[in-house]
């Protein structure tokens, strides 16, 4: 008994730090009041037209053509319907059709606000409905042409709101008529069950016609975007072959430069203590400047070039090597014809390199994209002597064949703008009138006054 009388009596009262279920279900029930609101009060992109990205004139101004296609047919009808249908006096039967049927125009920049004054009027509509002598028998609270403007304003909504505001609209929709069969009048056809299902169907259809339409957009900016990043990573690619092959070429005049300044006191006898001095700065600067080149190449360099042993140890091709070049290709199956100059022609290394590189890539595209075309390869100097012509021309095959490849990564054309620019030459390229192709680059002999070096320029300075 003692025991029993000192346990704690627990009544149905509730447990102390529990807060009551009907505090639970009403703090929820304003929460959502309070998202539905915002949802419902926040529109998206306020005055842009629907369509107004579009590209056509004609889609852009589609529109307008619908909803005002609507509104012109969905007034004079309501007038009448109500007027004459439901027994409405004329002063509201005006001002109810214009309220449901003229915000539809407002519908294509600010579908939202529109749907608020025709809901708004919609609801009005079937207020003063319920003491109609002409609504038994008739549908009621929603009216076919009511129906047909509501459902037609769903559509322009669910082009532009978010998921959520199309969810908010279709709710308060079907409270709305749930909450009319409280009023429903004697022997009239209750439509909230009809209205509230096709309303949901078209918010459904609607939405997902606009995130197909957003996801189709962001995938083409995405694919111009990848576009661009590719033809910039092509054109990275190609400058750092050119660097790569550049610097061997480089490499040769600064070893060059430094064993000749080394070298110059042991070969030239009676030379001050001054000029011994100076020739020894110059060969330390060259050595400084060649393991520079070779710290900086080491970036520039691929992984393949690393993974297979480091730099490549064979000298930099010129146009003297075409025609082993020529007889490649002709071994690939592509008869080419070669001409060069009769004289030897003395050439600037970066000129010689970037010249057979350009025939090579030539070659390289017709073997693989017109494989077959009789093709001539032309190297001539011009009359002045200051520049060479490299001319490559391909014909169409003359038998039909299909292509290695049909589609390029574009590393042919845009490294032989690379190089021609490099040298300060010019290039021109484009299809001829028979199929063929014809790739003309003009390369200067000699270097512009830009790229000459500092050692020549001191040299002439000195002769003068």
């Amino acid at each position: 008994m003692t025991a029993r009388a000192s346990t704690p009596d627990r009544g149905p009262g509730p447990r102390p730090g529990r807060e009551p279920a009907r505090q639970r279900v009403l703090r929820a029930a304003r929460q959502a009041l309070r998202v539905l609101a915002v949802e419902l009060g926040t529109p998206t992109e306020p005055g842009t037209p629907l369509l107004g990205s579009v590209r056509s004139p004609w889609l852009r101004r589609l529109p307008y053509v619908v909803a005002f296609g609507f509104a012109v047919s969905l007034l004079p009808t309501t007038i009448n319907v109500l007027g004459n249908d439901y027994g409405l006096e004329g002063g509201l039967v005006g001002a109810l059709a214009t309220a449901q049927s003229v915000p539809l125009l407002l519908a294509v920049t600010r579908p939202l606000q529109a749907w608020w004054v025709i809901f708004a009027a919609d609801v009005l509509g079937a207020v003063a409905l319920i003491g109609a002598d002409g609504v038994a028998g008739r549908a009621w609270p929603w009216p076919p042409m009511e129906i047909v403007g509501y459902l037609a304003l769903m559509l322009a909504l669910s082009l532009r709101e978010r998921r959520r505001t199309l969810t908010a609209v279709w709710l308060t929709t079907g409270v709305a008529g749930l909450l009319s069969q409280v009023f429903t009048p004697d022997g009239s056809n209750n439509t909230w069950v009809l209205m509230f299902v096709l309303t949901g169907v078209v918010l459904m259809m609607g939405a997902t016609l606009r995130e197909r339409g957003d996801a189709q957009r962001k995938l083409i900016e995405q694919e111009t975007i990848s576009e661009a990043e590719r033809a910039r990573r092509t054109l990275l690619e190609e400058r750092t072959r050119i660097a790569r092959e550049l610097h061997d070429v480089v490499a040769h005049h600064m070893s060059v430069i430094t064993v000749q300044a080394a070298s110059a006191p042991y070969r030239i006898s009676g030379l001050p203590g001054e000029a011994e001095e100076e020739f020894g700065a110059i060969a330390a600067t060259a050595r400084e400047s060649l393991a520079e080149m070779r710290r900086l190449l080491g970036v520039l360099r691929s992984e393949e070039a690393e993974q297979q042993g480091g730099p490549e140890k064979t000298p930099q091709p010129g146009i003297g090597m075409l025609p082993k070049l020529v007889e490649g290709t002709v071994r690939a199956g592509v008869p080419v014809e070669l001409a060069l100059p009769e004289e030897p022609v003395a050439l600037e290394p970066a000129v010689d390199l970037s010249a057979y590189r350009i025939v090579q890539e030539a070659l390289a595209n017709v073997v693989r994209h017109a494989p077959g075309a009789p093709t001539r390869v032309s190297v001539t100097v011009a009359a002045d002597g200051a520049r060479l012509t490299v001319l490559i021309v391909n014909s169409a095959p003359s038998a039909p064949s299909a292509p290695l490849e049909t589609t390029g990564t574009g590393h042919g054309l845009i490294g032989m703008r690379e190089r021609v620019r490099l040298v300060d030459g010019s290039l021109d390229t484009g299809p001829l009138p028979d199929g063929g192709f014809r790739v003309a680059a003009r390369l200067p002999l000699s270097p512009p006054p830009s790229q000459a070096s500092p050692l020549s320029t001191t040299k002439d300075a000195h002769s003068v």
